[in-house]
């Protein structure tokens, strides 16, 4: 399913030292939902209508790629270049504090304010999966949700380590799951190398049972017929009909956002 941006409210948001678009429609608790690469595309749009759907009002900021625009390779091709030489972005760094992550706790904190709810949700996939993770040293995160978190860009064994964010926002995050009973959704492809399975290994040995893993198998032969590019769990390679894995990965992420959103959890 696709969905366009026309029935979506466009503003300006500025945080962290940043500005960019973002995108609102909903009612109910706060979700903050980060596109991925290349950017606020139909299939993400989407995305964001079937948590609204669910009763989110969810914000969708437009930090890279025009919104609305359709996938094409070359496209995607052109807004990595750009993402790889940003300093807002970090690509290839690791042990990382990321500028947009500021932003995007700012986001955050602002949708928190004015909605109902324990706190909001924030949602990263790809190439911000990771960033959903930093968004949780503030306190009104309370359900951080990393999807084939792809950064920093897996092209070295320390790299496809990192975990995403530095280890000072790392540790805060930690003590959130002692004190606060903060929880962490992860998903992957169990055969995605651009979303590596080292990092989620490091994620569970810091996070420990406060990091729930979905791995869907798209290994030769899986079930479902997942190619061997998989990667997209809530958007691409999703099917509804007949409901694959990644169907069930994206209930359960409603699931959780449930949980740890609504005031009677």
């Amino acid at each position: 399913m696709n969905a366009d941006l026309g029935s979506w409210r466009r503003s300006p948001f500025s945080g962290g030292g940043l500005t960019y678009d973002c995108f609102e429609k909903g009612e109910g608790p706060g979700v903050v939902l980060i596109p991925e690469i290349p950017g606020l595309t139909p299939e993400v749009a989407a995305f964001g209508e079937h948590l609204v759907s669910e009763g989110f009002t969810v914000v969708i900021p437009s930090p890279f790629g025009t919104p609305g625009r359709p996938e094409t390779t070359g496209y995607a091709l052109g807004v990595i270049a750009r993402l790889c030489v940003s300093k807002e972005f970090r690509c290839f760094a690791a042990n990382a504090e990321r500028p947009i992550t500021k932003y995007l706790r700012a986001v955050a904190t602002d949708l928190a304010a004015r909605t109902p709810g324990r706190g909001v949700g924030v949602i990263g996939m790809c190439f911000t999966g990771g960033f959903a993770l930093a968004t949780a040293v503030e306190d009104v995160v309370k359900a951080p949700v990393l999807s084939q978190p792809s950064t920093p860009f897996a092209v070295s064994a320390k790299l496809r380590r990192d975990p995403g964010l530095s280890q000072k926002e790392l540790e805060a995050v930690k003590e959130r799951t002692r004190t606060d009973g903060l929880c962490v959704l992860g998903m992957r492809f169990s055969n995605d190398r651009m979303a590596p399975a080292e990092r989620f290994v490091t994620l569970r040995a810091q996070l420990g049972d406060a990091f729930e893993v979905i791995e869907l198998d798209s290994a030769p032969g899986n079930p479902d017929g997942y190619g061997r590019s998989a990667h997209s769990v809530l958007t691409r390679d999703l099917r509804e009909d007949p409901p694959n894995s990644a169907y069930h990965a994206r209930t359960r992420t409603v699931e959780f956002l449930r949980e740890h959103l609504t005031a009677t959890a």
